[in-house]
């Protein structure tokens, strides 16, 4: 790239650390600032991440002249608004997922940005990790056909919590919006963004929120998606994809280093491709390069993609009766 972008990060949690490392390994990415609601955490992230500015508001972040692009990394409630306030200064944003906590919100931002005529992508940095860059890749060539049947799931047991962002209704918590907006976004890559047919249970805990659901997702031509997330049930976070002649394999695909075809008939391909900054410096540098050509979106997450997977979501908390505070 011919240029070194300014980063801002809004919102020094504990998501934001990874940020931080990720932009650190990238020659053209700059940590340039952080905001915080605290101006001592500010303080406290900037200084174990090098970064020159602290602000102790996010709308001194925003209007500083020389952000480029704001990382948004609060709480799912606060994603609509944050990412609101940094448009509206003409920021670029990348904000973490879910991108919103319902397809309204979703859709006000994508609306926003797109009157502002700045860059927005929503931070599925499983998206552009090159293992699963390389599986778009094999799909594309028809290395197993066309594929028939997803079969993914990304659930971890988390300590009882009731006022936990992943637990408390005030928090968006829950399971879908946390980890099951990952198999979701998997399915809309493998099948398209807007499945036919939406159907799903889920367990609704003491809170109120979905501590684990299955669900599954159907599309024009046959393929289905069969996935489960969870909050407070251990899964092997797997991932398969079943074709007409072939199958890919990824364990831990949300965070995969490798991909296995299995394509029938000329054997077995593995690839590995390990990340240098945890993961979250292929999703910044994508960014920068959409930025770089003058693109609002990305190509590989547009974000009329990303408010289908909303959509998606809206109705499947619509069939388990599940609504959240701020709705």
């Amino acid at each position: 790239m011919s240029r070194t972008f300014n980063w801002a990060i809004l919102g020094p949690g504990s998501i934001a650390h990874k940020m931080a490392q990720g932009l650190s390994v990238l020659p053209n990415a700059r940590l340039l600032a952080v905001g915080s609601r605290s101006l001592d955490k500010a303080v406290a992230f900037a200084d174990q991440h090098q970064a020159e500015r602290r602000y102790g508001s996010y709308e001194a972040l925003v209007a500083d002249p020389d952000v480029d692009i704001v990382y948004v990394a609060t709480p799912h409630p606060f994603h609509h608004d944050h990412s609101l306030l940094a448009i509206a200064a003409g920021k670029a944003v990348l904000c973490e997922k879910p991108f919103a906590v319902n397809a309204a919100q979703a859709a006000a931002v994508i609306a926003a940005s797109r009157a502002k005529g700045v860059f927005c992508m929503e931070a599925m940095w499983t998206r552009f990790l090159p293992a699963m860059v390389r599986v778009r890749e094999w799909l594309a060539a028809g290395r197993i056909g066309a594929p028939r049947l997803l079969t993914a799931d990304f659930g971890f047991r988390a300590g009882w919590n009731p006022d936990s962002r992943l637990l408390s209704p005030a928090l968006a918590g829950g399971a879908l919006l946390d980890v099951g907006v990952y198999v979701t976004a998997l399915s809309a890559m493998v099948f398209g963004p807007r499945p036919t047919r939406v159907t799903g249970f889920a367990t609704l805990g003491e809170t109120g929120v979905d501590e684990q659901a299955a669900f599954v997702l159907g599309y024009g031509g046959g393929g289905l998606a069969s996935l489960t997330c969870a909050v407070r049930t251990n899964t092997p976070q797997e991932a398969r994809i079943d074709g007409e002649a072939g199958r890919i394999s990824l364990d831990g695909f949300w965070h995969a280093e490798k991909a296995v075809l299995h394509a029938e008939g000329h054997g077995t391909e593995t690839v590995e491709l390990p990340l240098r900054g945890g993961g979250f410096e292929f999703e910044a540098a994508e960014a920068m390069r959409c930025l770089e050509a003058g693109l609002t979106e990305s190509p590989d997450l547009p974000l009329d993609e990303t408010l289908a997977i909303a959509e998606t979501m809206d109705a499947l908390r619509a069939q388990w009766g599940l609504r959240y505070p701020m709705e």
